[in-house]
């Protein structure tokens, strides 16, 4: 079975290295973007089948870049981060496809079982 490929897009250094520290040990293959441009580049060249995209990126937002990956490929997973507070873009997101949001600080273990359910194809326990 080929390896799952998990993006992680956060202008947070810290978070990425946390997760990508949690989803290498899940065994996915992880690539970390810190702004958008780079993320649809990775997009573009490595298609990861699940990104985690946080809404407030300097540059061009959660939402923007949501859209551009959906058009690159609809059937990449997408699911938020967000800060507390940000519903009305939560349902934006929503709308335009993203699966679900985690509001920082959240739950790691929470966010592995989302990332593990979506990827691995298991019911929510």
């Amino acid at each position: 079975m080929e390896e799952k490929k998990v993006l992680i897009v956060d202008d947070q250094n810290g978070i990425r290295i946390l997760l990508m520290e949690v989803f290498g040990s899940e065994g996915y293959k992880t690539f970390q973007a810190a702004n958008g441009k780079l993320a649809l580049e990775i997009v573009r060249n490595d298609s990861p089948d699940l990104v985690l995209l946080d809404m407030k990126i300097p540059g061009m937002d959660g939402l923007e870049i949501l859209k551009h990956i959906k058009a690159v490929n609809p059937e990449i997973k997408v699911i938020m981060m967000t800060a507390y507070g940000e519903l009305d873009m939560i349902k934006q997101a929503t709308e335009l496809g993203a699966l679900m949001h985690f509001t920082k600080p959240f739950d790691i273990d929470e966010m592995r079982m989302a990332v593990n359910n979506q990827l691995k194809g298991k019911a929510v326990m």
